[in-house]
């Protein structure tokens, strides 16, 4: 049963017809929280594999099977990578619910040297008559933009045109929103973050994955992210994970910018995967538990030391 609050979160351009089945995505993808928790396994192109292979990374990270081994045990709100790689294991992995990757790029090219642009490698309708054919619960699309460079043009025509898309067909769309580039002196300036936000709002988004904001000595501060949730509106904002850190760490900094800095999830790699499966599951429950679940910190550690 769809809650009513739930409507709340209906685009005007999903079509009548389609009502139904974005606002069933939505309440599965969010377990009616209207929290997304995005397992993010996108990053073999975007890091190709340093994220996966060296020192205090386990050996099973290196196989992408590791990914879909960890989603299909552990709650999620979908597993979000790209078309390729969901279409090599997804037979084995049928139960797992999908966000497609429209758009990646590699890290090779520094940003200071050339402006970044990561163009659209498939089509929404691609996506969905892969859905169809195959069977696969995929629940929407991702993709990035770039702002700041002389191609955000062409990338922001383009997520515009996903974000419709998308919602035509009663899926969920979700935008990395990354200002990059020689301009952009600092990516983690909540001001900036901000601006980011504010733009993935006029995009039509549902949700925006957005760099952590830091004060002037580089550290967190919960209070900073309000400026980023509140210009995005209606759009969900989720923060970064990051690089691996500490358990308790994470979840707490998690916790906080939900209740305090206002965000509606959160996009989690590292965090996640670095870690033997088991471990794996456990973090990706925890955190599933504060984003979705509405529970407490001591709640979530508990999950991690059962």
């Amino acid at each position: 049963m769809i809650k009513e609050d739930i409507r709340n979160f209906l685009p005007a351009d999903v079509p009548e017809e389609m009502e139904k089945s974005f606002l069933e995505n939505f309440e599965k993808t969010t377990n009616g929280s209207g929290r997304l928790m995005l397992f993010a396994g996108d990053q073999k192109v975007e890091h190709l594999n340093n994220d996966f292979y060296g020192p205090d990374i386990p050996g099973e990270d290196n196989d992408p099977e590791h990914l879909f081994r960890i989603a299909k045990a552990a709650k999620i709100g979908v597993f979000a990578t790209q078309f390729g790689l969901i279409s090599r294991y997804a037979r084995d992995y049928k139960d797992v619910p999908y966000l497609v990757k429209l758009n990646s790029k590699t890290n090779l090219v520094p940003y200071d040297a050339k402006d970044p642009y990561s163009q659209q490698w498939f089509d929404v309708e691609d996506v969905v008559r892969f859905r169809d054919s195959s069977g696969l619960d995929i629940r929407g699309v991702g993709y990035t933009v770039y702002l700041g460079g002389e191609h955000e043009h062409s990338m922001l025509r383009e997520a515009a045109r996903i974000v419709h898309e998308a919602h035509l067909r009663g899926m969920l769309a979700v935008l990395w929103m990354y200002p990059k580039g020689p301009f952009v002196k600092n990516q983690h300036d909540p001001h900036l973050i901000a601006g980011a936000a504010g733009v993935a709002a006029c995009l039509g988004a549902d949700f925006a994955k957005v760099k952590v904001p830091y004060d002037q000595e580089g550290a967190f501060v919960p209070e900073l992210l309000r400026e980023a949730t509140t210009a995005a509106g209606r759009t969900g904002v989720l923060c970064e994970g990051g690089s691996k850190m500490d358990e308790e760490a994470f979840l707490r900094e998690l916790h906080e910018q939900i209740h305090i800095g206002g965000s509606r999830g959160n996009g989690t790699g590292r965090n996640i995967h670095q870690r033997p499966l088991e471990e794996a599951v456990k973090m990706a429950d925890a955190i599933y538990a504060i984003t979705c679940e509405n529970k407490g910190v001591k709640e979530a550690l508990e999950i991690l030391n059962k």
